[in-house]
Formats: C-alpha cells, sequence, structure tokens
C-alpha cells in the first residue's frame, strides 16, 4: 500500500530500506550464528557494505546529483585482505542487483565516502553491531538533509513490530517520516501492508517517565544516567534496547526519553550525522522534541558530525524541559 506521504524522496527512502533491511536480514540469518560468543564482526561488516552498496547504487539512480555520506568506505576490501570479505559482499548484493561486480560494489559504497553538501541523503547501513549479531535489535537508518535540516527519514526495524514490540524473526517495522507530514509504519515485509501514524506518549510526570537507555554499557554514560534518574525521581522501569530503534519506540509511545550523554572520558566526542538524523525526524514528526543536552536543536550543516552539538537528548516533548533541568543539575 501507498505511503500516505505522497513523495518522490519519501517513495525512494521507504524502497530503499526496504531492500536494504530485507538483505541485511538475510546476511544475519546466513552469517550470523554463533558469531558473538567468537567475537566474530564478519557477518555485520558484511551487512553493512552490502547495504550501503545497494543504496550507493540506488541513489545513483534515482537521485545522481544529490549528494550521499555514508559510515563505510571500500578502501580495506580492495586489500589482500578484504578480498574474501569482499567476495561475500558482492555474493549478497547480487541477489539484489545481479550483474554487480567487485569494483561495481566498492564504487557505490565510495559514492558515500564524500562530505555533507547543502542536498545531500545519510546513511547508518546497520546501526546497532551487537544487536545485530545478537539477533535482538538493529537498524537500517537513511534520511535526507537540505540546508543542515533532515526533511525525510527512515528506519528498517527488522525485530520490532508496529515500531515498538521486540519480536525476533517477525514481520519487522518500517517508519517513515517527512518535515510537517508525521510518522508512519508499516511491516517491513509487506508491501502491501497498510500504514498506521506514529504518535509520542502522553506521559507528563518525569517520575513515570521510561528511559530507553542501550544494552551495551560502552554505549553510554550509566553512571550519568543513574544520576539523572535519581535527580528527577525516576521509578519506572528503564526500557533496554540498542540502535535507533530507541527512536522508533519512543515515536510509537513505548518509552518517553532517549538520551546520549557524554562520557567523562570522551568530553570532546560529538555525535556522527547518521546516527541521529533518521531517528531524530521520525519522533520529531511523531509529536515528539529532540536536542543536545545544552536544550539546542541538532544542526547537521556542519560536516559528517554534529559538531556544534554535545550529546543528544530525544523526549515525547512534555518532559523535555524537565529532563534538561535534571541534566543541569547533575552537570551533565
Amino acid at each position: 500500500m501507498s505511503c500516505p506521504i505522497d513523495c518522490s524522496k519519501v517513495r525512494f527512502a521507504v524502497a530503499a530500506v526496504r531492500e536494504a533491511a530485507q538483505l541485511v536480514r538475510r546476511v544475519q540469518k546466513e552469517m550470523a550464528v554463533d558469531a558473538l560468543a567468537k567475537d566474530d564482526k564478519s557477518p555485520v561488516t558484511v551487512a553493512d557494505f552490502a547495504a550501503q552498496a545497494l543504496i550507493g547504487k540506488r541513489l545513483a539512480e534515482a537521485f545522481p546529483e544529490m549528494g550521499f555520506v555514508g559510515e563505510e568506505s571500500s578502501e580495506a576490501l580492495r586489500t589482500d585482505e578484504g578480498s574474501k570479505t569482499l567476495e561475500q559482499i558482492v555474493k549478497f548484493v547480487r541477489e539484489c542487483i545481479p550483474e554487480a561486480t567487485a569494483d561495481d560494489v566498492c564504487t557505490w559504497i565510495d559514492r558515500g565516502a564524500g562530505e555533507p553538501t547543502d542536498n545531500f541523503w545519510t546513511l547508518d547501513p546497520v546501526d546497532g553491531t551487537k544487536g545485530f549479531l545478537r539477533g535482538d535489535q538493529y537498524a537500517v537508518a537513511l534520511a535526507y538533509i537540505r540546508e543542515g535540516v533532515v526533511r525525510v527519514g527512515a528506519l528498517g526495524c527488522p525485530e520490532l513490530v508496529d515500531g515498538v514490540q521486540p519480536k525476533k524473526g517477525g514481520a519487522g517495522s518500517l517508519l517513515v517520516a517527512r518535515r510537517t507530514n508525521g510518522t508512519f509504519v508499516c511491516s517491513l515485509n509487506d508491501e502491501q501492508a497498510e500504514w498506521q501514524p506514529l504518535s509520542v506518549s502522553e506521559c507528563d510526570a518525569v517520575a513515570e517517565a521510561r528511559l530507553l537507555r542501550s544494552v551495551e554499557k560502552a554505549h553510554t554514560n550509566m553512571g550519568g544516567i543513574g544520576a539523572l534518574a535519581e535527580a528527577l525521581g525516576v521509578t519506572a522501569d528503564p526500557v533496554p534496547m540498542d540502535s535507533q530503534a530507541k527512536y522508533s519506540v519512543l515515536a510509537a509511545g513505548g518509552g518517553d526519553v532517549n538520551l546520549r550523554l557524554l562520557s567523562p572520558s570522551r568530553l570532546d566526542y560529538r555525535e556522527k550525522i547518521w546516527d541521529q538524523a533518521a531517528g531524530s525526524i521520525v519522533v520529531e514528526e511523531a509529536g515528539g522534541r529532540v536536542s543536545d543536552l545544552d536544550g539546542k536543536p541538532l544542526d547537521f550543516s556542519h560536516g559528517r558530525t554534529l559538531a556544534t552539538n554535545r550529546g543528544v537528548l530525544a523526549t515525547n516533548g512534555r518532559l523535555h524541559d524537565a529532563v534538561l533541568a535534571g541534566l543541569k543539575q547533575i552537570g551533565a
């Protein structure tokens, strides 16, 4: 069924993310068994590159004049050490583009190696490495940015149903948002599925706020989040979840607050644009609010990072000012 948002970029984002997410899921099914126990990241490496190559190719066909900023570069794949990985990537890409060669795949990947322009797309091909390897939450995240503002965003979440309910091996969720046009979700697997609008929760009592927190402790400042919860008197159980799937759950009302605090050892860290672009507009167009830890809007006009922003705070909107005040209280 066609998306309620009638726009060429939305149509492209929906088709590209659906195709890439289904490709990534096939890589996971065929390669990820026991990989986590062996500390083997090759499945997610293959999935990352294959998805970026696929979307790089589709963008070259649909919007050849637009820029593309991706997470990956093919440099390592062109070495002797990377040749076997490249062979695996080509094998999966050929499931979608039968005529693809190794050189083609590297060229499509490297369309994303440049710097942002005034009019470009950005991609995180597999957001949530450990979630992908565990068979838990991960996301394919694609966004269109013009003049430093995200205009369209799409998330493919293979292990979520209705954008909010974790279900391993389920139908998956495909979300799309366009500035001033709302956020919608449908089945990732079924192109004929009906699209449903999403809305953030109506929680306005900060003590009842459900905090979405990463499963991987290395991905967040656990101590800082604990201190914030104590300062705000939060009593609700947190919602553990990896990747930009958290943004989907927040947009669908399954959580109330998602934040990226700075690690005390990396206070100068700045978020990569592909880690936040698609998820941020999905939340905002569902009625939520997204800012940095100082309350400033996210500014996507400074290259490959959010160079002028410190961390990220996403909420249902009603709780935003209270959480900002709590962050100031604990010095975060």
